[in-house]
Order: C-alpha cells, then sequence, then structure tokens
C-alpha cells in the first residue's frame, strides 16, 4: 500500500490550527500546572528551580512521593524545541508520583539560543542532576519534541554518562519527531539551525539504541498524518535493532490532550509507563 505524499511540511507539521478549540491551550495545562504545584508545597513535597547549569533555564522541579521513591520519572516538555518551560506541565506527575515514583520535569535553552545537539545535552544534564538525588530505575517520557529528546537519550551516542544510562527502564514518547529530516522543509528550519548533517546526526530514528532498550510510541488517533507516521517509525526501526519497542494510537485524541492521562494514576498511559 502507498502512502499519500506530503505536499506541504510546513501544514503537515502544525497541529492548533487543525485541533478544534485549540485557543483553550495552554492555560489548559497552567491552571491546573498552577495549582498542583501549590498543593505540593504545601504538603513539603516540591522543591522548585533546582540548578543543574549556569544558565537560567537549566533548572528542573522534583515532586516527591509520600514514601521513599520506587525510582525516578522524568517528563520532557514539547514545545518544538521553541516554547515552553517545566511550569505548564507539573499536574502531569499526578500519575507517576502516585505510584511511588519521584517525578523530575526539566527546563532546557531554546532555540535559536541553543541547537538541538545542545538541548539534549541539557536534557542529559538534567536527568543525571535528577538521578544524583533519586536512586533506581529511571522511567522517561517526552511529549513532541519532548520526545525526540527523550528517545535521544536512549541511543548508543546519548549525552548521558553510562551509569545514568544503564539506569533508564523505559522511555515512553508521546507523539514524539524521530527522524529530523522533514522539518528542514517547515519554515522552523532557521530557528532551529537544521540541516541535513545535523538533522541525522540528531534524529533517534536514524541512530542505534542501546542494548536493553524498552521504548514505546504513543500518538493520538486523531493526529496529523506526520505524528501518526513518525510514531510508527521508531518502534518499527529499533524493533529491528534489537530494542523491546511497542507502537500505540489512542482513539480520539489529538496533539494536546494524548498526554493528560499522565494526571491518572489509573490511565492506562501511567500503568504503561512506570509498569
Amino acid at each position: 500500500m502507498f502512502g499519500q505524499r506530503v505536499s506541504d511540511f510546513e501544514v503537515a507539521y502544525q497541529n492548533g490550527a487543525h485541533i478544534a478549540g485549540s485557543e483553550r491551550w495552554p492555560d489548559a495545562w497552567d491552571r491546573p500546572a498552577a495549582r498542583f504545584r501549590a498543593a505540593l508545597q504545601e504538603k513539603g513535597r516540591a522543591e522548585l528551580d533546582i540548578a543543574y547549569g549556569d544558565n537560567p533555564r537549566h533548572r528542573y522541579d522534583l515532586f516527591l512521593p509520600e514514601a521513599k521513591p520506587k525510582g525516578l520519572a522524568v517528563f520532557v516538555h514539547g514545545g518544538y524545541w521553541m516554547a515552553f518551560d517545566k511550569s505548564t506541565w507539573s499536574h502531569l506527575a499526578a500519575g507517576a508520583l502516585a505510584h511511588g515514583f519521584a517525578v523530575a520535569m526539566p527546563s532546557y535553552r531554546l532555540a535559536p539560543e541553543a541547537t538541538i545537539a545542545e538541548i539534549a545535552r541539557d536534557v542529559g544534564a538534567a536527568i543525571s542532576a535528577a538521578a544524583g538525588r533519586i536512586g533506581g530505575p529511571i522511567h522517561l517520557a517526552g511529549h513532541s519534541a519532548g520526545g525526540h529528546l527523550v528517545t535521544r537519550m536512549a541511543c548508543m551516542d546519548a549525552p548521558l554518562p553510562a551509569t545514568v544510562q544503564a539506569r533508564i527502564a523505559h522511555v515512553l514518547s508521546l507523539s514524539g519527531v524521530h527522524d529530523l529530516r522533514p522539518i528542514i522543509r517547515t519554515d522552523m528550519r532557521p530557528t532551529l539551525r537544521l540541516d541535513e548533517e545535523t538533522a541525522r546526526a540528531e534524529s533517534p530514528a536514524l541512530l542505534r539504541p542501546v542494548d536493553g532498550t524498552r521504548l514505546t510510541c504513543w500518538a493520538g488517533g486523531a493526529e496529523r498524518a506526520e505524528f501518526r507516521r513518525q510514531n510508527a517509525l521508531l518502534a518499527n526501526i529499533w524493533i529491528g535493532l534489537g530494542a523491546t519497542t511497542f507502537a500505540w494510537e489512542e482513539p480520539d485524541r489529538h496533539h494536546f490532550d494524548v498526554i493528560d492521562d499522565l494526571a491518572d494514576p489509573a490511565s492506562l498511559l501511567v500503568r504503561t509507563w512506570i509498569g
């Protein structure tokens, strides 16, 4: 069966314009995130703006369970490597937190200040810093560009110490962009400073995963066709390189609400991530 040729990559990677009521976001994330942080701070279970580097954006928030953590869960936000920070997503820690995991949420430098390779190094540094605080297995999750960044951490040349990388038990990419080459054909290219060489060097789909990698690629069934293709792509390629992979499309979810169930401890998404 032949796929349909992409005639306009700019349109193919647009999300908000194709989601009914998209003007509700990011407020629909920001408000519950602020309430969640405030509640955890009152309980003494939130440590905010922990430095992992010298840049003002080299900060992460750490949310702690009631008992000793079973391990570390890390959520890396999206925004096409150009937008957002850790504060928009705090409420998404609720699911893993309820299962006894400490949850770290980092900010990182954004393009054009940083290249995608430099952003990946920021994420690696943030994960390493949090791993120095919390023992046990590490479960990574990332959304959109964050899906790219967490899968980048499972590559053999990832910007992580081997001791930290060896602790990664599972990587969950939510609507991730795993092959960066199509992004070259969008208006984001100059801001991201992306060319064929750098796209190839930073695309998880073109790199080899470390032995023993467990990967779940999860997208919404109502997403743009390119995100659904990217979702299936990495799982398909990495299983041929020895990883254990699973690809799933959640019916009726789009690019903005596909992450919502991370806040629900009973959801299939949370149980898949930390189970």
